[in-house]
């Protein structure tokens, strides 16, 4: 740029550049005002860009113009007019300046509330496609009910052996999966895990000390199967409809839900009376004492409600898969049996399975002997799925 000082041409080429420069500035801020209705963020980024790019041309100028005009002894009408106009776009920049700073906070709070629009949006597509997917399971049911053509109601397309298969693992890790807590809490309120252990079921030779957590299993598991060779799982319900439809049903109904959800619509349904019996059957009221230090939760239970708290939720994860696999058990025709080993009991590869694998085997010792059993067996279309033990007094492959 040429200078200016003692130069007309010059001075009136950057009148000419700061005129140009705000006409270009208020454009630039007509669009930024234009970006806010309807709310853009991308077209308010590039006006805010090309306001910020238009205010640092004029500070430039003015820069410029301050170094090659020092303050004049005389001032020129041509000086008072450059000077005057100067001062007006000084005036005219800090307005601007305080605009933008108003406009990049609104950018702000408005991109804050996008993101919480977002997360709230993808909260409620996720409770969409919850929903979505349980009309669909209940949808299922009905067509079900309705196209079957065999008169005992057996649904030969989605009912197979493999599904409940699936459905004993589900059963056999859910009841792992509650013992970690129960061991665990048992051990913070002081208590004897290895007393605990013996009086489960006394006199079992562990390979392991950390073994004895099946004593643990074998208990939970024991308690929850109680009754399950009984179509209505001992629950004495009176009207308890035990057609093999509506068994198919309410597997397909509670399989994809959260069983609290499930109980918040209908705390009084046999499955809500499956849950309460089987949490005071499997929780002491020594346990739940020692646990919590008073025995609220259990008198909540008894009296019918199912509470909102992380250690009945993780039951009620057991009880689920616990249910599901008696209501598949009782949708085949002919029903899936269920078998349980004794303690004592010689060790078969055909209708057992040990829950330790790396065990030593010795060929001119006796055959092992069942010490726990950590998940009962079945007999389904003629075939069985083992159950799982614990074998006493083994010795286990380091």
């Amino acid at each position: 740029m040429e200078e200016t000082n003692q130069n007309p041409e010059a001075v009136e080429a950057v009148i000419s550049k700061i005129f140009t420069n705000i006409s270009s500035l208020k454009s630039a801020y007509i669009q930024l005002q234009t970006a806010h209705t309807p709310y853009d963020p991308e077209k308010i980024q590039a006006a805010d860009k090309l306001v910020i790019s238009e205010l640092k041309n004029l500070s430039e100028l003015k820069h410029f113009y301050r170094e090659n005009n020092p303050k004049p002894v005389c001032v020129s009408p041509q000086d008072s007019r450059l000077a005057a106009e100067i001062q007006e776009q000084q005036s005219l920049l800090k307005t601007y300046e305080v605009m933008v700073k108003k406009f990049q906070s609104e950018i702000q709070n408005k991109d804050s509330e996008i993101r919480q629009l977002q997360q709230q949006i993808e909260e409620a597509n996720q409770k969409r496609l919850k929903l979505e997917k349980n009309i669909k399971l209940r949808g299922l049911s009905m067509k079900e009910s309705e196209h079957s053509g065999e008169e005992n109601g057996f649904f030969p397309v989605d009912l197979t052996p493999e599904l409940f298969t699936s459905a004993v693992e589900s059963a056999f890790k859910a009841i792992h999966d509650f013992s970690k807590p129960i061991i665990n809490m048992l051990k913070a309120a002081g208590w004897d895990l290895d007393a605990a252990a013996d009086s489960i079921e006394p006199n079992v030779v562990y390979a392991k000390r950390a073994h004895k957590k099946y004593a643990f299993e074998s208990y939970i598991c024991q308690r929850m199967f109680s009754g399950f060779q009984q179509e209505d799982f001992s629950i004495k319900l009176d009207n308890l409809t035990v057609t093999k439809e509506s068994f198919f049903h309410q597997y397909l109904a509670l399989r994809e839900m959260d069983p609290l959800d499930m109980l918040g619509q209908n705390p009084d349904s046999v499955f809500g009376t499956f849950c309460r019996s089987k949490y005071l059957a499997v929780v002491h009221p020594k346990m739940e004492a020692s646990f919590f230090g008073n025995l609220d939760q259990r008198n909540y239970v008894t009296g019918g409600g199912h509470p909102r708290t992380p250690f009945y939720q993780a039951f009620l994860k057991l009880a689920k898969a616990v249910w599901l696999l008696h209501r598949l058990a009782y949708s085949f025709d002919p029903n899936v049996k269920i078998f349980q080993v004794k303690r004592g009991n010689e060790f078969s590869e055909v209708y057992m399975e040990s829950v330790v694998k790396n065990l030593i085997m010795d060929e001119n010792d006796q055959k092992p002997k069942v010490g726990l059993m950590v998940m009962p067996g079945f007999w389904i279309s003629g075939s069985v799925i083992q159950s799982r033990v614990y074998l006493t007094g083994m010795k286990v492959n380091e």
